[in-house]
């Protein structure tokens, strides 16, 4: 899988989930949800959605875990559930969650939106097949589908939810939640949401050639906003996420593990296949592979080693545990 998204009009075939499912434990002190309001033990039988009394959830937009899947599971038995696979360190998640939060807003109860933070909740992104982060997915009667991968633009992603509805309403899950204590409108829809600020102009633009695919453009503009301000720490990450997508362009999973496995003291493919866990989340392998590599170089494969891993700690955050560990590590192997 590349970090290229597919067109959103072809939708990926089913994975099995059912051994994470089984594996899933409901956390006794949770507050009630909608799955267990659907009817706890097993899922509700297909078409279920459609019964007169409507289910109520906390909000349609959900955060969720590996232990809390089975609540997913039966919810989608009611409606179609969009599963967000992100992590905080993610650029293109942070343009692509907006988008897809004000879209279910917008389908009033049709579709409810999951949140998966991908560096906590692994089980989900190795269930989900989630290569490279954002990925988002659909859950339809119990059933996964796998849906695009990358930040989409809302037109596009617009159409990816009516086909998500039309596939459900063929599965006979065509129903509607309605919000805890919001008299069946989603949360905010009383008030109106506040519109999001806009994004500095080089963010922007960027962010616009990341929606077309031209990672050159957006690495540009980057760059200029960063020489314009040097201490501006979203153009800083920004630029470490496009250039990790415009490293991954073009190139599948397998063809980036086979050449690693071949010569684990490649420099070049061992970069690449850090790339790949990083843009699925799996930043502590990444940073084993490099870390474990860099005694054992010199010249300028360990100064490639060295720029990798500090454009990761930038991507990642210098609060996050792993990157304190991590840079500390280097600074020994280094020094």
């Amino acid at each position: 899988m590349t970090n290229v998204p597919p067109t959103p009009s072809s939708l990926r075939g089913a994975v099995d989930l059912s051994s994470l499912v089984d594996r899933a434990q409901r956390p006794q002190s949770a507050a009630p949800t909608a799955g267990a309001a659907a009817g706890a033990g097993s899922p509700a039988p297909a078409g279920a959605g459609q019964a007169d009394s409507a289910v109520s959830v906390p909000s349609l937009v959900i955060d969720v875990t590996d232990q809390g899947f089975q609540d997913v599971v039966q919810l989608s038995t009611v409606v179609p559930v969009i599963v967000d696979i992100w992590a905080e360190w993610c650029g293109p998640c942070k343009q692509l969650s907006p988008v897809l939060e004000r879209l279910t807003e917008e389908y009033a109860g049709r579709i409810v939106l999951t949140k998966v933070d991908a560096d906590t909740n692994p089980q989900l992104v190795q269930a989900f097949q989630a290569q490279s982060i954002p990925t988002v997915a659909a859950v339809i009667g119990g059933r996964p589908l796998g849906l695009f991968v990358g930040a989409l633009p809302e037109a596009e992603v617009r159409d990816v939810f009516e086909q998500v509805l039309q596939a459900a309403e063929q599965n006979g899950v065509a129903g509607r939640v309605q919000v805890d204590g919001a008299d069946g409108l989603p949360d905010g829809a009383e008030q109106g949401e506040p519109e999001p600020e806009p994004l500095p102009p080089h963010h922007q633009a960027a962010y616009d050639a990341i929606e077309r695919g031209d990672y050159a453009a957006a690495i540009a503009e980057y760059r200029t906003a960063i020489l314009q301000d040097p201490h501006d720490q979203m153009a800083v990450a920004g630029l470490a996420q496009v250039s990790l997508l415009d490293r991954l362009s073009g190139r599948t999973a397998d063809e980036i593990r086979a050449a690693a496995g071949a010569d684990q003291r490649d420099v070049a493919a061992q970069l690449a296949v850090a790339d790949l866990d990083v843009s699925g989340g799996h930043v502590e392998d990444a940073f084993g592979r490099l870390l474990d590599l860099v005694p054992t170089v010199f010249g300028a494969d360990r100064e490639a080693l060295r720029v990798r891993l500090v454009e990761y700690f930038e991507l990642i955050g210098s609060d996050d545990l792993r990157v304190v560990a991590a840079r500390r590590r280097l600074a020994n192997a280094l020094y």
